[in-house]
């Protein structure tokens, strides 16, 4: 494991939260009983379905920690850590009032202690005191959904900036009471900061270092460069609305979030449902914060998503929403 000092004021904090195990990921089980539901899980950029009933459940969620290999660009692999398996983890969705029973499993074969700190817990740690796993362990709790909002989790085991820079975290959906409106199209993006050392046979892995430095070596959307581009671009049609769910896991940065051509219709103010800003062109969502923006998509065309700290589109803050459907000449046309 990666060994660096912290101040001893903050490693009782964080111990206060219970930083041992880590770890998640989307597993199918039987949930037992009239009152329990499984949970729906989604990965990046999916979301799950909005939860159709009035009445509060408990909700039966299954992570897995899960260490691995896989590209982080192109050219460069990374050695991730992460919730089953996909940076970012996958997105829950549960609704306000809901018992939440978390099942959090660590396989044998990997090398560190995962556990999980959920935003959405009213608890020490998060959920991460009474979280904690081994390799080969598994562990339950169970938490009530109080506040609605999106939320972030991540692992917190051990230092906890190693586990957060490897890609262990995503967004659990806490709806309110009625839901949210309806709209066309949902999307899941999360950004991230990647402190990797030099490939190494063109492997890289994490630098705590640079993390130390605040220099990021990627910043990107959804675990890697180019996730939402090419054949993997997000897409809508002309007349639709589009949501996003959208999280900054930092660790370090803020994100100055911004779709290139469009105007977020609406903002729900660092992911709350109680407080939603309209006309908005960019927003700020801090380290280990959310929102949920909003919007038209008026006429077709390639719209570009972006960490409006420009420089970071170069590190690979950058995605594309491709729309489809009939010009608007009225709304937007060429002067030729």
């Amino acid at each position: 494991m990666y060994r660096f000092l912290l101040p001893g004021f903050l490693v009782g904090l964080l111990l206060t939260g219970g930083l041992s195990g880590c770890g998640a990921t989307a597993g199918d089980a039987q949930a037992e009983g009239a009152d329990k539901v499984e949970g729906k899980l989604a990965s990046a950029p999916n979301v799950p379905p909005p939860v159709m009933r009035s009445e509060p459940k408990t909700v039966v969620l299954h992570f897995e920690a899960r260490e691995y290999v896989d590209e982080i660009t192109e050219d460069v692999k990374y050695h991730y850590w992460s919730f089953g398996g996909t940076v970012p983890g996958p997105m829950a969705r549960v609704k306000v009032g809901d018992t939440v029973e978390f099942h959090l499993s660590n396989p044998a074969s990997n090398s560190q202690d995962h556990n999980i700190d959920i935003h959405a817990v009213n608890g020490p740690g998060g959920g991460a005191a009474v979280s904690g796993v081994a390799p080969g362990e598994s562990k339950v709790f169970t938490f009530k959904a109080l506040s609605p909002g999106l939320f972030i989790y991540h692992c917190a085991a051990g230092a906890i900036v190693d586990h957060i820079s490897n890609g262990m975290y995503g967004l659990i959906l806490v709806e309110p009471e009625g839901g949210l409106p309806k709209v066309d199209r949902e999307f899941y993006v999360m950004e991230s900061e990647f402190f990797a050392a030099d490939p190494v046979d063109g492997v890289a892995a994490f630098d705590i270092n640079r993390g130390l430095a605040e220099h990021a070596t990627y910043v990107v959307f959804n675990g890697r460069q180019n996730s939402l581009m090419g054949p993997n671009v997000l897409k809508a049609k002309a007349g639709e609305t589009v949501r996003i769910y959208f999280g900054n896991i930092g660790p370090n940065g803020t994100s100055s979030f911004h779709v290139i051509g469009e105007i977020f219709d609406k903002v729900y103010v660092e992911g709350g449902t109680g407080l939603v800003n309209t006309g908005i062109q960019t927003t700020l969502v801090p380290s280990a914060g959310a929102t949920i923006v909003e919007f038209k998509v008026d006429v077709p065309g390639t719209y570009t998503l972006v960490d409006h700290s420009i420089y970071r589109v170069a590190k690979g803050a950058i995605g594309q929403l491709v729309v489809e459907g009939p010009e608007k000449p009225g709304v937007y046309r060429s002067g030729e």
